[in-house]
């Protein structure tokens, strides 16, 4: 046979439907979760973020009954409003108070990527979460944030 003729095609894969892939290369098992689906730790960032503002919401709530008629929110980052300019060297805003209007209920929000961006740690991101309610509350109510909460400002 000629060395140079061209080869005839290897046969084509076998007809049917594809395989799935297995990962149990060693015969440890199917990969899984790294935690079950109670446990912290399988939360993504913005999930356990909205716990932050609840948790908060709920201790300034027991403090504060008013507050139930307040809707709270969580958002990315900041709308560039152009009715609300920011003043010049301000930086972003982590929060804000939108008072009660016409047929709508007052609406505090905090804004999850720059919270995130200023504390590192779980502690600190909660920690901060909470002042941050503190400041929205207190300028909501017209107060002081040490009259919403005591301990506000202690490091």
């Amino acid at each position: 046979m000629d060395s140079s003729a061209p080869q005839p095609p290897a046969d084509p894969a076998p007809a049917g439907p594809p395989r799935p892939r297995r990962r149990d290369r060693h015969g440890r098992g199917l990969r899984g979760p790294l935690a079950p689906p109670q446990v912290p730790l399988s939360l993504s960032r913005s999930e356990l973020f909205e716990d932050y503002v609840r948790e908060s919401v709920e201790r300034l709530e027991r403090r504060w009954p008013q507050l139930i008629d307040v809707e709270f929110e969580v958002t990315e980052v900041p709308d560039e409003d152009p009715e609300s300019p920011l003043p010049d060297g301000a930086g972003v805003p982590l929060g804000r108070v939108v008072p009660a209007a016409q047929g709508h209920r007052s609406r505090i929000t905090v804004y999850r990527r720059p919270v995130e961006i200023r504390a590192k740690s779980r502690e600190d991101r909660a920690a901060l979460v909470h002042e941050i309610m503190i400041e929205q509350v207190a300028e909501l109510l017209g107060l002081s944030p040490d009259a919403i909460d005591p301990r506000y400002d202690e490091d």
